[in-house]
């Protein structure tokens, strides 16, 4: 092969003539892809270039936002569960004050109506005492009747009202 090289040399061909390359046609050819290659430079690489670059803006400020996002949910979570634990400790005070209210309530109420039982009774004790005296009153009355008819009947004579009285007195303080 090498002896090739050197016959074509000799020949007055150009070793590339020897591998059955035209010279004329090569250089046709880089110039073709020389421009081939600036067409597309100019007109398909800047663009693709320019979009894959605003692609991978975009996908980084995505990334960046989602990370973002994340750190403000959690700061969210964080202060959603510290409202509710302030909401829950809230809650119980005011339940707790609610049930201290209700007991102190049902307590005055327990009053009043410890009053109110109190005061019925003694209205009761005073109608009660009232009736008794009522009653013995009418008892000393339907005695004295008695007293008087019993002594009309022993002494068989009409008593006036002053006598009466007078027998009537003596009859009751020697009975007490």
């Amino acid at each position: 092969m090498v002896h090739m090289f050197f016959a074509a040399e000799e020949a007055g061909g150009s070793p590339l003539a020897a591998l059955g390359v035209n010279s004329k046609s090569l250089i046709f050819q880089l110039i073709t892809f020389l421009l081939v290659f600036l067409v597309l430079k100019k007109f398909a690489f800047k663009p693709i270039t320019k979009m894959l670059i605003e692609r991978r803006k975009v996908i980084e400020d995505g990334v960046k936002m989602g990370q973002r996002m994340e750190k403000e949910r959690a700061k969210l979570d964080s202060e959603v569960v510290k409202v509710m634990r302030e909401a829950r400790t809230e809650a119980d005070k005011i339940i707790g004050n609610a049930q201290k209210e209700a007991r102190e309530i049902i307590r005055e109420a327990e009053k009043v109506g410890q009053r109110k039982v109190d005061t019925m009774m003694a209205d009761a004790e005073g109608r009660i005492d009232e009736e008794a005296e009522q009653a013995k009153r009418r008892l000393e009355k339907e005695i004295v009747g008695m007293v008087s008819e019993a002594t009309e009947a022993i002494v068989e004579e009409k008593v006036d009202a002053v006598k009466d009285a007078k027998l009537i007195d003596k009859a009751l303080k020697g009975r007490k």
